[in-house]
């Protein structure tokens, strides 16, 4: 989508840059109920009372309600700015010193032709002093600042950051306060989140939601009856902090009993009123397949277990051909 080159000092890497994502978005064309024809968009003057031709639109900025100063191609291109075919590198940094916040998007860098030696170069110097590279880059016509960091231990990857000014600030939110915390509360809060804590690997994850939405159309497709899912449980109001605490040690995973700590909490806390003791660690509460805290389909191996991707009968859809995306309205559930 993007060629270039990373200017590095003195030294010039041409790179190509590839999206790293895509959006999985189940989408809906709108359409116009009587006859299901998909609604179209038109680009309509009011005033004129007409339909506005592509060559009659330009840019225009509303300085106050209402009235407008007017932009053009040309005008937008004379402004000076980074060039537009460079990742300038202007630092390096620890990946630890930036605030996810202002991560926007990720990207692949390739090595252009030539610059394979040089591209690997920078890769194992990144790798070698732990450090990113914070660079400037103009991509179509949006300046961002970017962070460039190793992906995979093979591939370089370039993160899209916001300017400091496009962060808003927290100053506003009243809500946020600090109570008194007492020694308990703490201890028995980080024990549960010893007994949570586990390696982070993304494929236990899916889009449950989307899956839902696509089971949905793949019954509507062959003719099917649609169940309806059943609400989740309410969870209720938690009346005392320490007692939610308790029983969420208590019903976690079997690490919690295990976790620096938990086992004198919950010992020294007590009983929870109206929570009935559960059997000793070991004693049948986790077969096989089953991980406590998350749910059956997305265990690897547990049974019933998901499978990503649209259920049969789903792509394509019988009498949704796809059309130009000016011709239809879309929205996303």
């Amino acid at each position: 989508m993007w060629k270039g080159s990373i200017s590095f000092g003195l030294v010039t890497i041409p790179v190509k840059l590839y999206a790293s994502t895509e959006s999985k978005d189940v989408r809906f064309n709108l359409l116009h109920e009587p006859c299901r024809t998909p609604v179209q968009y038109r680009k309509w003057c009011p005033v004129c009372d007409r339909e506005v031709a592509q060559e009659e639109i330009t840019r225009g900025y509303e300085f106050e309600r209402g009235r407008y100063v007017t932009v053009d191609e040309d005008e937008l291109e004379a402004i000076p700015q980074a060039a537009k075919r460079t990742l300038e590198i202007v630092g390096f940094v620890n990946l630890s010193e930036i605030d996810p916040v202002f991560f926007d998007k990720t990207y692949y860098l390739e090595p252009g032709e030539g610059g394979a030696k040089a591209y690997a170069l920078l890769r194992r110097a990144m790798e070698e002093t732990g450090r990113i590279a914070l660079a400037r880059v103009v991509i179509r016509t949006k300046e961002s600042l970017a962070a460039l960091r190793v992906f995979d231990g093979k591939v370089l990857a370039m993160e899209t950051m916001h300017f400091p000014d496009e962060v808003r600030s927290v100053a506003g939110l009243t809500g946020v306060v600090e109570p008194e915390l007492r020694p308990q509360e703490i201890e028995m809060a980080t024990s549960l989140i010893e007994s949570l804590s586990m390696p982070f690997d993304p494929t236990q994850f899916e889009n449950q939601y989307r899956q839902a939405v696509l089971e949905l159309i793949g019954a509507k497709v062959a003719g099917e009856e649609v169940a309806q899912v059943a609400p989740a449980p309410e969870r209720g109001r938690v009346v005392d902090l320490m007692e939610a605490l308790r029983a969420s040690l208590r019903a976690g995973s079997p690490e919690g009993a295990d976790a620096p700590g938990a086992a004198a909490a919950v010992a020294a806390a007590g009983p929870v009123p109206g929570v009935a003791a559960l059997p000793a660690p070991g004693a049948g509460l986790t077969p096989p397949g089953v991980v406590p805290g998350v749910p059956a389909g997305l265990v690897p191996g547990a049974p019933g277990m998901a499978v990503p991707g649209p259920p049969p009968g789903v792509a394509p859809l019988p009498g949704l051909a796809p059309v130009r995306p000016a011709e239809r309205a879309e929205e996303r559930p």
